[in-house]
């Protein structure tokens, strides 16, 4: 089976050398995603809308998802995300664990990362 790489054209990727996302054996894995905005909810949401993106790219969806990790400089931030979450995920919630710690640019106030199974 060939591997599928995704780019977003993020800035990032070419500075660090990623895709946002690559598909391998029937999964797809979604890199770290930040967003934009000027609160960590508008850059939560921003970071889902352009992980959808890539998601359907690959003929997956969020409720494909098995995985997801995030990742905030200031977990108190993360319930005003929960809401959010919730509706994207809804009646498919996977997997998920949220880890505090500095993000690449202190601008960033959450990076999310998932992991999906290609529907069959």
């Amino acid at each position: 089976m060939a591997i599928k790489r995704i780019s977003s054209g993020g800035e990032f990727e070419t500075k660090v050398g990623y895709c946002r996302a690559v598909v391998a054996g029937g999964w797809v894995h979604v890199a770290g995603t930040v967003g934009q905005g000027d609160d960590v909810v508008a850059q939560c949401q921003s970071a889902l809308d352009t992980i959808g993106r890539a998601l359907a790219e690959t003929g997956a969806s969020f409720a494909d998802v098995v995985r997801v990790t995030y990742m905030l400089p200031d977990r108190t931030e993360f319930e005003p995300c929960w809401p959010i979450l919730s509706a994207t995920f809804g009646e498919n919630p996977p997997a998920s664990t949220m880890i505090e710690c500095g993000l690449i640019d202190p601008k960033y106030r959450i990076e999310i990362e998932v992991t999906a199974f290609l529907p069959e």
